[in-house]
């Protein structure tokens, strides 16, 4: 089992930029796919960015491709969402989400992800 702690949210202006954290507990990260999802107020959860155990396969979501990053260090157990170029649309909870696997993949899907962190405030004025 492993624990996700997020951090780094915050109140930016439009065109600012911002990186989340999170941290996971225990010491087999490595064996983990990583993901970054988003809540926005009244909406559903989605799917913003992915990356797979070994970092060197990601995936982004069409609407922050070219603006956000997805990264990695498994020497310190955590993972990172670079957010630069921030519009208000970005507003949002943000959470890091885990799963095990042997694959190097990334995952996209919601359900496939079995750990998740408390999410981070993201909220970006106009």
């Amino acid at each position: 089992q492993v624990r996700l702690v997020e951090s780094g949210g915050g109140l930016v202006h439009t065109g600012a930029s911002l990186r989340l954290s999170c941290a996971a507990s225990g010491r087999t990260f490595s064996t983990y796919a990583m993901g970054w999802f988003r809540q926005a107020p009244g909406k559903e959860r989605e799917f913003v960015a992915a990356i797979g155990r070994t970092g060197l396969s990601t995936y982004y979501v069409d609407s922050v491709k070219g603006r956000f990053t997805i990264s990695r260090d498994n020497a310190k157990n955590t993972v990172y969402l670079q957010m630069n170029s921030l519009k208000p649309e970005d507003t949002a909870d943000y959470y890091c989400a885990a799963k095990p696997t042997s694959s190097a993949f990334y995952f996209t899907s919601i359900s496939t992800y079995d750990y998740w962190g408390q999410g981070t405030q993201v909220t970006v004025s106009s």
